[in-house]
């Protein structure tokens, strides 16, 4: 993999192991998990955060762990607490993982104190805090007063400038500290950087998802890049209307047709667009359906998936690549009518990797879909950052990743 994205900031390897031994490092990571009757229903975010905590752990670090869950308005909310994964993280440590029922003030304070060397604290959730979202420089210099080393691992975050991501990163350069990508976030942009940086080619592109709108920056930032850029989804449907197709009752951004248009003009063949449409009078989970080409969709039909043709269609661009990255489901995916296109996407995607090609995957749906159709555990990378992943591909600066202590600073 390219190495430009790690030697810009510094990471792990830039710590001086041996003196980590009862130095408390704060970690960001990104435990956002769903809870189901207060438990962990899906651990595979805390899973990804396994590998910083083992190697700070070894150093004899006190970890104190810093993550947001849900959205509970900046107050205290019990059903968003970290309290299980606290729980969860601590089985999958194989020992005890800490746990206070406040993120700031002298409880807080006192639980870090407490820590040896070794110990991990995960604090109660930073969005509990209202300034956490805003950035408080006063919650931020709170959260750094705590340690001198500061560790980000949170990718999935690192596109929003929060107090608990951004705001103490600086404040702990501020104070003289270092600030340093974890194991996960070193991952993330060794895999994007890599597919974008110095793509092997060809280079195939896979967007979907509803809206042009969300996702045109990546369009525009991928079209200098890539061989074939295809595109699934919704998004698809604008633009069939601005080349004048009827897409019957479909989801249409009106206002992004002309765009549409110009991208089309812009990207010549490069841009592919499906062939055939599954379609049905109603989008639901038992919906009728029928496969039909994209100029045949009836006034009362609405469309839920790609066709069979523009799944061998894509099937054979994808497999073909030496680097695939993908973002955004092809269709609905959460409904079973209108799943298999998506799938048909993954399965490319593991043929692909499995000769060789590069495959990164972002989002949720896909990762999702990668592993419906069994072949997560052989595609290249699947990032643990929807949102992160897109503004990344789009070309943008991530504040997180921007307010780390560069590689060539003085440690």
């Amino acid at each position: 993999m390219p190495d430009a994205p790690r030697m810009r900031k510094k990471t792990l390897d830039h710590l001086d192991e041996g003196k980590l031994r009862g130095t408390v490092v704060i970690v960001r990571a990104d435990l956002n998990v769903p809870l189901h009757d207060g438990a962990v229903g899906d651990d595979t975010r805390i899973r990804a955060s396994l590998p910083t905590l083992q190697w700070l752990r070894g150093a004899g670090a006190r970890v104190v762990l810093l993550s947001h869950l849900g959205r509970p308005r900046g107050a205290p909310d019990p059903a968003f607490s970290l309290g299980p994964v606290a729980a969860r993280l601590g089985e999958l440590l194989g020992r005890e993982v800490r746990f206070s029922d406040q993120a700031v003030g002298p409880a807080a304070r006192s639980a870090v104190e407490a820590l040896e060397p070794g110990d991990i604290l995960l604090l109660e959730n930073t969005r509990f805090q209202a300034g956490e979202t805003a950035g408080e420089e006063a919650l931020a210099k709170e959260w750094a007063g705590l340690g001198e080393v500061f560790v980000n691992d949170a990718f999935g975050t690192a596109h929003r400038a929060h107090a608990s991501t951004t705001g103490i990163a600086l404040e702990v350069r501020r104070r003289g500290g270092v600030a340093v990508a974890g194991r996960l976030l070193e991952r993330e942009l060794d895999f994007l950087g890599g597919a974008l940086e110095k793509p092997e080619s060809p280079f195939v592109a896979i967007l979907g998802g509803a809206k042009i709108s969300g996702k045109i920056d990546v369009v525009r930032a991928l079209l200098p890049r890539v061989d074939r850029l295809l595109i699934g989804g919704a998004m698809a449907n604008t633009f069939f209307r601005a080349m004048g197709l009827d897409v019957g009752r479909s989801l249409v951004e009106e206002d992004r047709v002309e765009m549409a248009r110009d991208t089309m003009e812009e990207a010549g063949d490069r841009l592919v667009l499906p062939v055939d449409c599954v379609v049905a009078k109603e989008l639901t989970g038992d919906a009728t359906t029928r496969v039909v080409s994209r100029d045949g969709v009836a006034p009362d039909e609405s469309i839920g998936d790609v066709g069979t043709a523009t799944r061998e269609m894509f099937a054979a661009e994808i497999t073909a690549a030496r680097t695939v990255v993908w973002n955004g489901p092809v269709g609905i995916f959460e409904m079973d009518p209108f799943r298999e296109g998506t799938v048909a996407i993954a399965r490319a995607v593991a043929e692909a990797t499995d000769r060789g090609a590069l495959s990164v995957l972002g989002g949720g749906d896909s990762a999702a879909a990668a592993e419906v159709a069994g072949v997560a555990d052989r595609l290249s990378h699947i990032s643990t950052g929807g949102g992160a992943s897109l503004e990344f591909l789009a070309g943008a600066v991530l504040p997180g990743v921007e307010a780390l202590s560069d590689a060539e600073e003085s440690s």
